[in-house]
């Protein structure tokens, strides 16, 4: 299937980009919509339930939860940017998305991917912050410096990712538009084309190493420190109660990191994988973590967890 349209540099574009969704798994598209869209809505619930309860409540205006917040929004806008198209795909066999459609898609699944790695690094340095200096929490951590962290973060997606969606409009795509994706990726696009792909590839590659591996030394950094100062602390419990505040940041950090990781190896050197495969694992890394990350927050934060239960038992008793 292709719909193209040429200039005088002999560049051609597709007005459209035909997605396939899992190659080989076609049968089973409308079953998997299924899981699909429960996940969805159990991500926006989730995600909305966090921002909810975080802005009704002012015991949790602090700088944790702020940067929670953050994260909860990011987990929304990214699920959204994806999973409809998707389940149109799944239900209505709607697999066409325009040519600036699809960049537009592209750009907003890597910008936020980038926002969010910048956010779990300034919740590891709340943490660090929190129990390597507690006496300098409130002066270090300040709404100003929060609400910069978050727009340096955000400034830093859209910078890094732009080029990603300008490079591959650059491209000529001769006679070939169909994505064998279920959204638009960067490397799925890119291998479309029928001209040098040699900039995307290092480009691609080197933000990938740039991002992934600066903000996990700081983190590593960060959670190495806040290591050797539980561990000099006095008793057993303050351990413990030092110990399950990075409980949660911990597992959302490692559900962020394991798919992303395990989508990038597949796509580098995975050749000899099944296509399907790397499918079904860019899609883990887009749909599981937004899903979990709330469940984890709630499951292991009590304060947030006593605030859902609070307001679950006030609307039953006004029922």
């Amino acid at each position: 299937m292709s719909d193209f349209s040429g200039n005088s540099s002999s560049r051609f574009h597709p007005s459209f980009f035909f997605l396939v969704g899992i190659p080989g798994l076609e049968a089973a598209h409308l079953w998997l919509s299924i899981p699909l869209c429960l996940i969805y809505v159990g991500t926006v619930l989730g995600n909305c339930t966090i921002l909810l309860v975080i802005w009704a409540e002012e015991s949790l205006h602090e700088p944790m939860y702020f940067f929670l917040c953050m994260l909860a929004g990011v987990d929304l806008a990214g699920s959204t940017s994806v999973v409809p198209k998707m389940l149109c795909l799944f239900w209505f066999g709607s697999h066409e998305i325009p040519f600036e459609g699809c960049l537009l898609q592209m750009f907003f699944i890597h910008a936020l991917s980038i926002v969010e790695s910048a956010i779990l690094v300034a919740m590891s340095f709340d943490r660090y912050v929190a129990i390597c200096q507690p006496l300098r929490y409130t002066t270090v951590l300040t709404n100003p410096v929060i609400v910069k962290m978050g727009s340096l973060a955000v400034v830093r997606g859209a910078v890094l990712t732009s080029p990603f969606s300008i490079l591959a409009s650059r491209l000529p795509y001769c006679r070939m538009n169909v994505v064998p994706h279920t959204y638009c990726e960067h490397m799925g696009i890119v291998r479309l084309a029928c001209g040098s792909t040699v900039i995307n590839n290092l480009y691609g590659l080197t933000v990938a190493l740039l991002v992934v591996g600066l903000d996990l030394l700081f983190i590593g950094v960060s959670y190495t420190k806040i290591l050797l100062t539980v561990l000099r602390l006095p008793s057993q419990e303050a351990q413990a109660k030092a110990f399950s505040t990075c409980g949660s940041h911990l597992c959302v950090i490692v559900l962020a990191y394991t798919p992303a990781l395990f989508s990038f190896l597949t796509h580098r050197f995975g050749h000899h994988v099944a296509p399907y495969i790397h499918i079904l694992i860019g899609n883990f890394y887009i749909l599981v973590p937004p899903f979990c990350n709330p469940i984890v927050y709630g499951i292991k934060t009590k304060l947030i967890r006593d605030k859902v239960v609070s307001l679950l038992s006030r609307k039953k008793d006004i029922s």
